[in-house]
C-alpha cells in the first residue's frame, strides 16, 4: 500500500512597513535645524549684550569651574545688573548718579552740596552741610526734607547694585551742648544710622550696609577751619568688589576695623581672630622618622 502524500504547506510572511516618507530621517534634519536656530539666537543675544556680560560668559568658557576668571558675583536672574562693580567701573557709576541728581527738579538747589570721589575703597558720596543745615538741622539726627529726597534717590540707584556700602557720620569741632552725656560722637553716629534706616526703607537692601561709622570731629574735611559747616557731613562709600584671585579657594581674612577714631559699628564690627596675649603656641606635629 503506497504511503500517503503529505500536503505542502506554504507560509507567507507579509512584512508590514511604512512608506519612505514615514521614516525617521526627518527628525534628524529637524533637530539640526532647531540647534542651528538656537545657536543663531545665542549669537544675536551676545552681540547685543554689554561688555560685562561678554566678559562673564567668556570667563566661564575659559574656566567652567568659575574659580579662575570669574567675573559675575553669583547672583542669578538679574541680567547685567547682577554683575558687581569693579574699581574701573566706579567712574561710570559716579557719572550716572550725578546725572540722576541733575535731572531731578527737587534736588537742583542742593546738587552743589553733593561731592562724589573715586577712592581706594570705591565711590565716596559726601552730603555736605551748610550753615543753615541742608541735610540735617543743627544738633538734630533726623534728616531734613532735602536730605530725605536725596537719600531716596541714591537708595534706589544703589539698591540695584550688589556692592556693599559703608555709612559715615562727621561733625565740626563745635562742642555739642544740647543734651547731657551726649556729644559729637553720638551725634555723628546717630546721623549715619538715621541715613541708613531711611535709605534701607526706600530702595537699599537690608544686607547692603556692612558698617556704620561715627567720626565726630576727628576726620575734618576742612582742617584749616575746624568749625566750617562742610565738616558736618554724612558719607556713603560704595565699595568695589576686587576680582577673585586665581586659585584662591579659601576666604580671605576680614579686612579693616570699623574705621578710625570712634567708629561705631552698627552695621558690622571687626572681629579679632588673633590669639589672646600669653596664649601658648601650638606645637608642631611630630614627624616620625622614616625607617631605613
Amino acid at each position: 500500500m503506497p504511503a500517503p502524500v503529505q500536503p505542502i504547506i506554504i507560509i507567507k510572511r507579509v512584512k508590514k512597513g511604512h512608506a519612505a516618507h514615514h521614516g525617521g530621517a526627518w527628525k534628524v534634519a529637524y533637530a539640526d535645524f532647531v540647534t542651528a536656530m538656537m545657536a543663531l539666537f545665542m549669537v544675536l543675544w551676545l552681540v547685543s549684550s554689554s561688555e560685562q556680560v561678554k566678559k562673564a560668559i567668556g570667563g566661564y568658557f575659559n574656566d567652567p569651574t568659575g574659580k579662575g576668571k570669574e567675573v559675575g558675583n553669583g547672583l542669578r536672574g538679574n541680567g547685567g545688573e547682577s554683575l558687581s562693580l569693579q574699581k574701573e567701573d566706579m567712574s561710570k557709576l559716579k557719572e550716572k548718579l550725578e546725572q540722576a541728581i541733575q535731572t531731578s527738579e527737587p534736588l537742583q538747589k542742593i546738587k552743589e552740596h553733593v561731592v562724589m570721589t573715586v577712592i581706594g575703597e570705591g565711590l565716596r558720596v559726601e552730603l555736605l552741610e551748610d550753615a543753615k543745615g541742608m541735610f540735617f538741622e543743627s544738633g538734630n539726627a533726623e534728616p531734613s526734607a532735602y536730605g530725605k529726597d536725596l537719600m531716596k534717590l541714591l537708595a534706589v540707584e544703589i539698591g540695584k547694585l550688589p556692592n556693599t556700602v559703608t555709612m559715615e557720620g562727621h561733625t565740626d569741632a563745635k562742642a555739642y551742648t544740647g543734651k547731657k552725656d551726649y556729644s559729637n560722637w553720638e551725634l555723628s553716629t546717630d546721623r549715619a544710622n538715621a541715613a541708613r534706616r531711611w535709605m534701607q526703607s526706600n530702595g537699599m537692601r537690608e544686607d547692603q550696609v556692612t558698617q556704620v561709622r561715627g567720626f565726630a570731629d576727628q576726620s575734618l574735611r576742612n582742617k584749616d577751619d575746624p568749625e566750617d559747616a562742610t565738616n558736618r557731613r554724612v558719607t556713603l562709600i560704595i565699595q568695589y568688589k576686587p576680582p577673585p584671585l586665581v586659585g584662591a579657594d579659601g576666604a580671605s581674612g576680614a579686612q579693616g576695623a570699623s574705621g578710625g577714631h570712634g567708629a561705631s559699628g552698627a552695621g558690622g564690627s571687626a572681629v579679632n581672630t588673633a590669639e589672646p596675649p600669653g596664649a601658648a603656641a601650638k606645637p608642631a606635629p611630630f614627624a616620625e622618622p622614616k625607617k631605613k
